[in-house]
């Protein structure tokens, strides 16, 4: 294996995702996958600027932040580009009032939002939530607008939890397409968007990250 100096030659910033690659959420916090915590550490003493991505939509960025911290990881707040807050800049700069198909943990980063008479709908991985009486809700709002406006926080189709895999929002963000005959904004990865504003954020070229 090339020495860590060759591998990273020309490289200024790196983008670390976070479930699945530094832990495995779960009951009880989750684990640390094996080895990232150091890894986290090796690259902060380096000169390299880290941010961390995430498509984390069951929690808010503080108790996400505070799970990893308490797993070992050297990780803050302001270091996370996530989903959620990039989706109510959007709804804010266009002006939409979103229905909400959303996990109760991540409700708290939508409090400033406006959510009267609806004119879009924002999904994201529910859990629990995703009843047929909740997608069957999602669905009116949309079908009752002129032009709807579906936006998606991620498209992921599973995870992995430590108690196995989970489907995630994808497939409830497809059967809404399908059914309203609508194409989804995603907010999240893989769109080209969230990783360029995570890049700006540390201040990096895409072709000088990894």
């Amino acid at each position: 294996m090339a020495p860590w100096g060759e591998l990273l030659a020309g490289v200024r910033g790196v983008l670390l995702d976070i479930s699945g690659v530094l832990y495995d959420s779960g009951a009880g916090g989750g684990t640390a996958i094996a080895g990232s915590v150091e890894a986290v550490a090796r690259l902060k003493r380096s000169q390299l600027k880290v941010r961390f991505c995430t498509n984390e939509s069951q929690k808010s960025r503080v108790e996400l932040v505070g799970q990893l911290q308490r797993l070992g990881f050297d990780i803050s707040e302001g270091e996370v580009t996530a989903p959620a807050p990039a989706a109510c800049q959007i709804l804010k700069e266009r002006a939409l009032r979103p229905h909400l198909l959303i996990h109760d943990g991540v409700r708290s980063e939508f409090d400033q939002i406006d959510t009267s008479n609806p004119n879009c709908v924002v999904i994201a991985d529910a859990g629990e939530s995703f009843s047929y009486q909740n997608m069957n809700s999602a669905f009116q709002v949309l079908m009752e607008l002129e032009n709807p406006v579906l936006i998606s926080l991620g498209k992921g189709r599973y995870y992995k939890e430590t108690s196995g895999l989970m489907l995630d929002v994808g497939p409830y963000m497809k059967a809404l397409e399908y059914a309203c005959g609508i194409k989804a904004e995603v907010v999240g990865k893989p769109s080209p968007e969230f990783f360029k504003s995570a890049l700006q954020a540390i201040g990096v070229e895409a072709h000088q990250a990894q």
